[in-house]
């Protein structure tokens, strides 16, 4: 019979000036899944922005790569859903969470930590992007509830255009590498997309760059 695993065998010590995963209120699926990434102490942008999504309030943060930020939004999302799952039927292609990245390896990456961390749980991811078999994505989107989807802009417009996404019920979005969005083109796109999910004040928004300009926020 296989063993529950809880938290306690999550084994990290307090150590000054670093903040723990222990320290926030993280559900048991999700710290198992932290705990098997070797993850113990936060990184600073984790420390910095975890307390602000976590409790559900807006944040911008200015990060590069490799800076555990795709961790720090992920944590904040897998936990809300797995606080707050929905009851009764879903129809396919209504996601919760709503991440926009500019190209499609980082749209991989991000999907593929999603995964990582979300593999003690139902929660199921799709990415979209162009370059792939438009079908086989739009086949993914139609089967199952989705509850993440990771999507480049101008593949997730044609799928709101035909039908077979509809962002009314995003609860989280997050913008990723917006600096790189802007110096591609794609802030018209993005303005689009962010009108066609719920107001401002009834959504969650993250937003991460690698420089916070004016234009940007």
């Amino acid at each position: 019979m296989k063993k529950t695993w809880n938290a306690s065998q999550f084994k990290v010590p307090p150590a000054q000036g670093k903040t723990r995963f222990h320290d926030f209120d993280l559900p048991g699926p999700l710290l198992h899944a932290i705990s098997d990434l070797g993850f113990k102490y936060c990184t600073p942008i984790q420390a910095k922005i975890l307390p602000s999504s976590l409790s559900g309030r807006d944040a911008s943060g200015r990060a590069q790569t490799g800076t555990g930020k795709t961790a720090a939004f992920l944590i904040s999302v897998i936990t809300r859903m797995l606080n707050k799952p929905i009851q009764g039927k879903r129809k396919p292609g209504t996601p919760r969470i709503l991440v926009l990245a500019p190209t499609r390896e980082l749209v991989l990456q991000i999907s593929e930590e999603t995964r990582h961390l979300s593999k003690y749980t139902d929660l199921q991811t799709i990415s979209v992007f162009g370059g792939m078999d438009y079908k086989k994505q739009k086949k993914q989107l139609s089967v199952d509830p989705v509850d993440i989807v990771v999507a480049t802009p101008g593949r997730l417009l044609d799928f709101q255009r035909n039908g077979d996404i509809t962002l009314e019920k995003i609860e989280v979005l997050i913008i990723d590498e917006a600096d790189r969005m802007l110096d591609m083109g794609f802030i018209p796109d993005v303005r689009k997309i962010i009108n066609s999910t719920p107001a401002k004040n009834k959504r969650q928004t993250l937003l991460f760059s690698a420089t916070l300009t004016g234009k940007i926020t």
